[in-house]
């Protein structure tokens, strides 16, 4: 603990956000670090607490609190307000394998378990500042086990496990269906969340000695079958790229489509041309409508302003949440209140007004005469109780239908688990939720030498979660491999 009275000492100072309609001209990152003096500073208000709920990552009433990797939080504070940068790094990577993707794209689970709710992570400054002076090298293994693992998916998950295994020594290869590795980290995230050129800063992988096969995509190029003859394990980590869909009348009109196929369109024609080739959907001028209130939905939201939308209306099919916490949702649980992030903030900057509806979904999808998307109806919920299952659902109010215009629906409702053409291809079980099933806190399947990990596990989650997950699997693997490993 540097300074005792620190957290007295020193208000909490996060790092500068660029304005809305300043950054909504460009795609690129818009938190303006703090300086390396202002970051030690902020070390010194953690208390090092006696029980740090920060690194928890434990389960409480559903939800997550603390750092499901456990990350060493209030020594990184220590280290940074000493100026002990170096060590700093070393005990950062203890527990992670990529805190430059956390750091920029996870709600921080640790801070919203600080037992005193007052201190910042410094895990982007540490990482950042690592990069800058040379002290991220590649670690190749000095002696190679012979094993053979093959990786399928190059999302966080997928590159986890490839690092893991093969700085334990095995040769691994990670086959990719898309034309760049990242998987939702490169597609599914837009760039001013994510920075495309902080994945590829990964290439160290490469330069270790993994080995990578883009456009390769499993169970249609390549069977399932050769991998498991050509290597000693395979490890699935695909995600949970199954959209939900809005199956309502007028669904077949032009102009609807999934969240992740719009994002993934952007993002690849920003990667390949800065947009200029045109290959994404148009939103300059359209009124754009977004189904659901989740991250994606806001990423669309903001994506769909910097691409010229003349309105943007995101709807949500729950009730608002409390701007500050209920009775009911102490700490150190997870905060149920209501966030304003980056996208709706935008949207309030250029149009005015919060572009979110609650309690709102779609009954059906009006057309033009050619089957353009003209506009849809919309219904108001309310909770109400089950009477088969005496759970609470959301239930349709009569007569609250609404008519609202549109030009473009994109449906971000969430994600149903795992595609069928990859569990298919391994004959791997599913869940009840279509994720991969495995026994509880395992990550074998029921094939043998097949094991999964992440969104593809876990169903649809955090990326802190994914890399927890790859880390764990990559033990599983090393263990079933060796006798033993020595992997955490």
């Amino acid at each position: 603990m540097g300074k005792p009275t620190g957290f007295i000492d020193y208000e909490r100072e996060d790092a500068k956000a660029i304005e809305p309609k300043e950054r909504i001209k460009n795609f690129k990152e818009f938190h303006i670090p703090l300086s390396m003096e202002k970051q030690q500073v902020q070390g010194a208000r953690c208390m090092n607490c006696g029980v740090p709920f920060c690194q928890s990552g434990m389960t409480i009433m559903g939800m997550t609190s603390g750092c499901p990797l456990h990350n060493l939080v209030p020594e990184w504070n220590d280290l940074v307000y000493t100026g002990n940068w170096e060590q700093a790094y070393n005990r950062l990577m203890k527990t992670h394998c990529f805190p430059e993707f956390t750091s920029r794209v996870c709600p921080a689970l640790c801070e919203a378990a600080c037992t005193c709710n007052l201190n910042g992570d410094p895990e982007r400054a540490i990482i950042e500042r690592a990069y800058e002076t040379g002290l991220v090298k590649a670690q190749p293994p000095k002696v190679r086990t012979g094993k053979k693992v093959a990786v399928i998916g190059s999302g966080p998950s997928g590159l986890a496990v490839a690092m893991q295994l093969n700085r334990r020594g095995h040769e691994v290869t990670v086959f990719e269906r898309n034309d760049r590795i990242g998987g939702l980290l490169r597609y599914g995230i837009p760039n001013m969340k994510l920075e495309k050129s902080v994945i590829d800063r990964r290439v160290r992988l490469e330069e270790e000695g993994v080995i990578f096969k883009t456009n390769v995509n499993v169970g249609v190029d390549v069977k399932a079958a050769k991998l498991l003859k050509d290597f000693d394990r395979v490890v699935l980590c695909c995600g949970a790229s199954n959209p939900r869909d809005i199956k309502v009348p007028g669904r077949e009109a032009e102009g609807i489509y999934f969240a992740v196929d719009f994002l993934k369109g952007v993002t690849k024609s920003l990667l390949d041309s800065d947009l200029a080739d045109q290959k994404f959907v148009a939103c300059k001028n359209k009124k754009v409508m977004v189904i659901g209130g989740g991250d994606t939905g806001n990423d669309c939201v903001g994506t769909a302003i910097r691409l010229g939308a003349s309105s943007v209306v995101q709807l949500e099919m729950m009730p608002k949440a409390p701007d500050q916490r209920a009775a009911n949702n102490p700490w150190p649980e997870w905060p149920r209140v209501c966030k304003t992030d980056y996208g709706q903030q935008e949207a309030i900057a250029v149009f005015g007004h919060d572009p979110r509806i609650y309690q709102t979904t779609v009954k059906e999808f009006l057309k033009d005469k050619n089957g353009n998307l003209c506009g849809l109806v919309t219904v108001k919920l309310e909770s109400k109780k089950d009477e088969k299952t005496g759970r609470m659902m959301m239930a349709e109010v009569p007569g609250s239908e609404q008519k609202m215009d549109a030009d473009l629906v994109l449906i971000a409702a969430g994600f149903l688990g795992t595609e069928n053409y990859i569990a298919n291809a391994f004959g791997v079980d599913l869940n009840a939720r279509t994720n991969v099933a495995t026994a509880e806190g395992a990550y074998a399947t029921n094939v043998k030498n097949v094991f999964t990990a992440g969104d593809m596990h876990r169903g649809q989650s955090l990326v802190v979660w994914a890399i927890r997950e790859g880390r764990e699997a990559a033990r599983e693997v090393d263990e079933s491999l060796m006798g033993y490993s020595y992997l955490s």
